[in-house]
């Protein structure tokens, strides 16, 4: 584990994990997650990749600032292409599940010529319309106001409740548990300040962007996931160079919820996606 100061967040650390040997794939776990959301799929992959697992202002290990602008999308870009300078990686493959698929999309489309493929987890482009963006910020903000208010142990309880997750009830009962350390190990002010700088209605929309999005991509859905199988068929659509695959049996959480047909399609995926790239990084220096 290695916690790099970052200028782009005004010298906030970030915690940045480094394993396996080869082609370089960056990964972004999701809201109230941290590098621990990847830990199946970088002991799947780690003999044939380095991952470079990163925890998201605000969560895990990285600081959390008071300022809710240092969680803007375009602070989290700044800050992963300062982390790759500061690396020595020049180009990488994105690797990104909900939170962190908006910012792997995000980060593709502002530097192309960093990215040599996209992985999408249950993300989405942002919300199209800007009436929607408006409400999606109340309620973020809202939200915010309330983790802040009553601490991280009754919001991940709420967190918990909501439909989205309810595939993982079929999580083995110590899976679940682990899970639930591991969002409980968040700073409510990191996350609170999460939801204000970098929420789906914050972020600016990547729709009309899309279609000049050129670098192989795959994008994943979970079967059960009715919304976000319809955002990623939308996105599959959308852009030239990209494959879908709905997971069967699975929800939001394809990773953790069916880790091995998860792992199996994302390597053999960069398998091909990677094999045709050149310039591949694959030693990045220690910091």
């Amino acid at each position: 584990m290695t916690r790099i100061a970052v200028s782009a967040l005004e010298g906030a650390l970030v915690n940045v994990e480094q394993n396996g040997n080869g082609p370089v794939v960056v990964v972004l776990h999701g809201f109230t997650g941290s590098t621990e959301t990847w830990r199946s799929f970088i002991d799947a992959a780690r003999s044939d990749y380095t991952l470079i697992a990163v925890d998201l202002p605000g969560h895990g290990d990285s600081d959390s600032p008071d300022d809710p602008g240092l969680y803007s999308m375009e602070r989290h870009v700044q800050a992963l292409i300062e982390i790759l300078d500061g690396l020595g990686l020049q180009r990488v493959a994105w690797l990104g599940y909900s939170l962190g698929g908006r910012v792997a999309l995000s980060v593709a489309i502002a530097h192309p010529a960093r990215t040599l493929a996209l992985v999408l987890e249950s993300a989405s482009p942002g919300l199209a319309r800007l009436e929607e963006r408006s409400v999606r910020v109340r309620e973020d903000e809202m939200l915010a106001d309330w983790i802040e208010e009553v601490g991280i142990d009754r919001f991940v309880g709420y967190w918990e409740s909501l439909p989205l997750w309810d595939s993982q009830t079929r999580l083995p009962t110590e899976a679940q548990e682990e899970l639930r350390r591991r969002r409980l190990h968040n700073d409510p002010r990191g996350l609170a300040n999460s939801l204000r700088g970098v929420g789906a209605g914050a972020q600016p929309t990547l729709h009309d962007r899309l279609h000049r999005f050129s670098a192989p991509t795959l994008i994943v859905a979970g079967e059960d996931d009715i919304r976000f199988s319809a955002i990623a068929r939308e996105m599959e659509l959308a852009t030239s160079q990209s494959q879908l695959q709905i997971l069967p049996g699975t929800g939001h959480a394809a990773h953790l919820e069916q880790p091995d047909q998860f792992n199996r399609t994302v390597m053999d995926f960069l398998k091909t996606a990677l094999a045709a790239s050149p310039s591949l990084t694959t030693n990045p220096r220690s910091r």
